[in-house]
């Protein structure tokens, strides 16, 4: 095994081992590039720093969740009313190319996807290593090297077809990259600690020290800065972490405090609660909120999925933005984030266009078309699209509100009047149908087919689908079948109905030498059939089939 790693010497003054990152994934073309000595002994301080807190973090997590499975429900925290009340605080807000962020395009790091982001006409792409991306090896360090091209202007990538990408366009979009979740890891990169304890690296550590380790200079100096969304947090203790993380790595680059800007995704039910508390706690470093629409979703169902049948959704396609819970969620996010000079960007319609559909483009045009002119009129900032041929539909739906203005923080939302109950009555009043217990196993299983084959955003059936979404059919599976639901047409919803549906999902697709489908469907089956709930479906999956040693 080939391992590279940080230095490990002991040091004379305090006779201890210095932290140290050790590589243990494969050493391929130009990773030296990213993963140089500075690069792994910054990596290797931030580790020292900030992996015991963020272990702390996250039994706090578990200990909440409990609590909220065991009958209390989340509620506006009492400890944190005088940061509500209080009028003399507001966010440090956009920064150099973040004044206007109409419209946002998402997609994975990779060459082709990189080039074809950067050409778009989009102001803004959030490069994405978390829910868009399969985290493998080649992924996260491929990444890397995507974005650090391409910031200096360097990238160009030729398909196995020979078809040639460089980017053309002379005014791309500002670049806000998302790295890992909290709770995820990283195992290519282990962590050894001044002690001498050795443990799996984190993935948003990872994820965030490379990147601005190797680009916050370079990023300052065309007019931009290293900006980042920050996914999954669920308390506004996980925020302030990440604060901590942002004043540390200024002081080590030597840059100016406030030089980094996050915008939160607002994509947890518990988050949904601490809103302002998460601004607050970020506000030196905070551009916005997002509404990451299909993970606060899964986190419902997660969160309530042992508490009774009130809390059981009905089919995947029937939860849409214009229930009541979720325009409650969106409605208070608009509020909130104005309130404290924040911008509220709107989240991602799934359905993608088709150019060889017609009919399948026009209901897709049609459906974000309703979408964005709903998020604009709510008062949102801007919004995301996954494809570039949605850029104008989601682009003319906010110039029609926004004209030559660059947001429209000056619509406070007085009329909103969000409380805790309106956030969590689930009521829709639609069933569970036999299509959609089959759409969910379906999805979920061709998703996380291509997951494992290194794909982390996947167009099926005409909608794009990512960890989030897959994670919402199989959370929805698991919950149908622990509380005893049938479908609207009698059908009793149990493993073995399941488990049948599985089978006649991998007689129908089609196979393909080194297609995934048996480990997918196995995946499916643990997550989704087993007796106990795994939070995550990426998370074991990561550690059996994507993890490489050298």
């Amino acid at each position: 095994m080939t391992l590279i790693s940080t230095t490990a010497e002991r040091s004379d003054e305090r006779d201890r081992i210095l932290p140290v990152i050790t590589v243990a994934g494969p050493m391929r073309d130009r990773y030296e590039r990213i993963l140089t000595p500075d690069a792994l002994a910054f990596l290797a301080q931030l580790h020292q720093l900030f992996a015991g807190p963020r272990f702390d973090r996250l039994a706090a997590r578990m200990a909440h969740g409990y609590e909220i499975g065991t009958g209390m429900n989340p509620r506006f925290r009492e400890d944190t009313r005088h940061i509500r009340e209080r009028s003399d605080w507001r966010v440090a807000g956009a920064g150099p190319g973040l004044e206007d962020r109409r419209v946002e395009i998402t997609g994975p790091t990779d060459p082709r996807m990189t080039i074809n982001a950067l050409n778009s006409s989009a102001k803004v792409w959030l490069a994405d290593q978390e829910d868009a991306t399969s985290p493998t090896w080649a992924n996260v360090i491929g990444g890397q090297l995507s974005l650090f091209d391409a910031i200096r202007g360097e990238l160009e990538h030729t398909a196995p077809n020979g078809k040639h990408y460089a980017v053309t366009n002379e005014d791309a979009p500002t670049i806000v990259m998302r790295p890992r979740g909290w709770h995820l890891e990283e195992h290519h990169l282990l962590f050894t600690d001044v002690h001498g304890r050795t443990m799996t690296a984190s993935g948003s550590l990872v994820d965030f020290g490379l990147y601005a380790f190797h680009n916050a200079h370079e990023l300052i100096r065309r007019g931009r800065g290293p900006y980042f969304y920050l996914p999954k947090i669920e308390q506004a203790e996980e925020a302030r972490l990440w604060d901590q993380v942002f004043t540390f790595t200024e002081q080590y680059l030597a840059i100016a405090h406030g030089t980094i800007r996050a915008t939160v995704l607002i994509e947890t039910l518990p988050a949904a609660f601490q809103m302002e508390e998460i601004l607050y706690e970020l506000r030196d470093h905070c551009a916005g909120l997002n509404a990451g629409r299909w993970d606060y979703i899964f986190s419902i169902i997660k969160t309530y999925r042992g508490r009774g049948s009130r809390f059981v959704l009905p089919d995947r396609n029937e939860v849409t933005m214009t229930v009541g819970f979720m325009r409650a969620y969106t409605e208070l996010l608009v509020k909130t984030c104005h309130k404290r000079g924040a911008y509220a960007i709107g989240g991602m319609s799934a359905f993608i266009p088709s150019r060889h559909d017609a009919a399948a483009n026009d209901n897709a045009v049609e459906k974000v078309s309703s979408d964005k002119e709903r998020e604009a009129g709510d008062g949102f900032d801007g919004t995301w699209v996954a494809h570039p041929d949605l850029i104008p539909i989601a682009q003319a739906a906010f110039d029609a509100v926004l004209g030559d203005r660059p947001h429209q923080l000056d619509r406070q939302r007085d009329d909103v009047h969000v409380r805790e109950r309106h956030l969590l009555d689930l009521t829709i009043g639609r069933g569970i149908t036999d299509a959609g217990v089959r759409g969910n196993v379906d999805v979920a299983i061709r998703y996380i087919e291509a997951w494992l084959r290194g794909q982390g955003a996947v167009a099926i059936n005409g909608l794009m689908e990512d960890a989030a979404t897959a994670e919402i059919s199989r959370s929805q599976i698991w919950q149908w079948i622990r509380q005893d639901r049938e479908t609207e047409e009698g059908t009793p919803i149990t493993q073995e109905l399941v488990s049948g549906i599985v089978d006649d999902v991998l007689a129908s697709v089609e196979r393909s030498d080194g297609d995934r489908f048996d480990e997918a469907a196995g995946v499916f089956r643990d997550v989704a059939l087993s007796n106990t709930f795994s939070p995550f479906l990426t998370t074991k999956a990561y550690a059996a089939y994507l993890v490489e040693r050298a």
